[in-house]
């Protein structure tokens, strides 16, 4: 991995946790990477997340659009989401990299932080958007922001369409492997680690789209019916972190623990939860035949050497989950409308061939889809500094 280009750690001078905001690369002077909070966090993961934010970027390069690739960012809070201290800390962080977030950091919700609350924090640290950074890279800044505002605004039978786009294009990547595969939907099973927003949006994608759904796993541990969940039932039970409400339950559906979901006998195993959900040890109990990474970082390096040796396909991060960032730049720079069928519309058709590509590559090149995704972007990468620059 290069060594990035910026890498801060700030000290809360109140409770003495600690952030971290790691710039990997600039393209045009700016970098995109969301803000995620969680105990435990450390400089390494932040560092390793700002990395794959550039090649998401890199990835979704397109000449003839409209939106300008950036280079990737990442922040990180060490603190729990649901300590009474959070918000305070957040707010604090905001201040304290605001000169950043104002220049060249375009930030927005990630793992235990929702847009909601990075919004509100945002504007209580003094700053006019988490997104201000690539204002000056508008053609008509006013129209870009209301456009966005407008997206924000769209709902889709009561879900916010900003909370479902990602999940479309994990589920778009799913659909993808299944069609090169020539594996039918109907009969396919897929269980999903974590009901939060990636989580639930994939789930729901994935059910609609025929296939079934016999596990889900929250931080209460796993529920499995072979038969297949109830995903709408569930999601409408879930509180602000995705934990389900087990009286929503029935009959049939049972409780197992926290690992069950890896072992439930479904062909696609979807993590959407926490960064390095999967490890050499616990890797030795999945039977599918797809992972396909919804969070970032689930899977660890050697425990996706032991699955591909196993004939075990991981699916990576990468470009599985890079629909919900890609789908903030199409609707500000003006590639799609705030409007759900399109922004789904464009979402599929752009994931379908960015997976449809990296696994073409893979087989060409006799690689993993990781090594694929990052030889493409490998690629792109000094044509858009070439083209764009890393700070005019």
């Amino acid at each position: 991995m290069t060594t990035p280009l910026i890498s801060l750690t700030w000290t809360d001078h109140v409770t003495g946790l600690r952030g971290f905001l790691v710039v990997d690369r600039l393209v045009r002077g700016v970098s995109s990477g969301g803000l995620r909070m969680r105990e435990g966090c450390t400089a390494d993961e932040v560092a390793g997340l700002a990395r794959g934010m550039t090649m998401k970027e890199a990835l979704h390069y397109n000449p003839e659009g409209r939106y300008i690739p950036l280079g990737g960012a990442k922040g990180g809070i060490d603190c729990d989401p649901r300590d009474p201290r959070a918000y305070g800390l957040l707010v604090r962080y905001l201040r304290a990299v605001r000169p950043y977030v104002e220049c060249f950091w375009t930030t927005g919700e990630d793992l235990g932080l929702g847009q909601d609350l990075v919004d509100r924090a945002a504007v209580e640290a003094g700053l006019v958007s988490s997104v201000q950074a690539v204002y000056p890279l508008l053609d008509d800044e006013r129209a870009a922001r209301r456009r966005l505002a407008d997206a924000f605004a769209v709902e889709v039978d009561g879900i916010g369409l900003d909370e479902l786009v990602g999940g479309c294009g994990v589920a778009e990547s799913v659909l993808a492997a299944l069609d090169r595969a020539g594996v039918p939907y109907a009969g396919t099973r897929a269980a999903v680690q974590g009901l939060g927003t990636m989580g639930g949006a994939t789930a729901r994608f994935l059910t609609r789209a025929g296939l079934t759904v016999v596990a889900v796993a929250d931080i209460k541990g796993t529920i499995v019916n072979p038969a297949g969940l109830d995903v709408e039932a569930l999601l409408a039970a879930r509180d602000a972190y995705g934990t389900v409400d087990r009286s929503a339950l029935r009959p049939r559906d049972r409780e197992l623990p926290g690992d069950a979901w890896l072992s439930t006998g479904a062909e696609i195993l979807v993590p959407a939860a926490v960064s390095y959900a999967i490890d050499a040890v616990n890797q030795e109990a999945i039977d599918a035949r797809w992972i396909v990474e919804a969070a970032n970082m689930p899977v660890l390096p050697e425990a996706e050497e032991l699955l591909a040796a196993r004939g075990i396909t991981v699916l990576p991060d990468v470009v599985v989950n890079s629909g919900t960032n890609a789908w903030w730049w199409w609707t500000l720079f003006g590639d799609i409308g705030a409007d759900a069928e399109e922004a789904f519309a464009y979402t599929r058709r752009s994931m379908r061939a960015l997976v449809e590509q990296m696994l073409a590559r893979a087989d060409a090149d006799q690689a993993t889809p990781r090594a694929a995704a990052h030889a493409i972007a490998a690629d792109r990468l000094p044509v858009i500094a070439e083209r764009f620059g890393w700070y005019r």
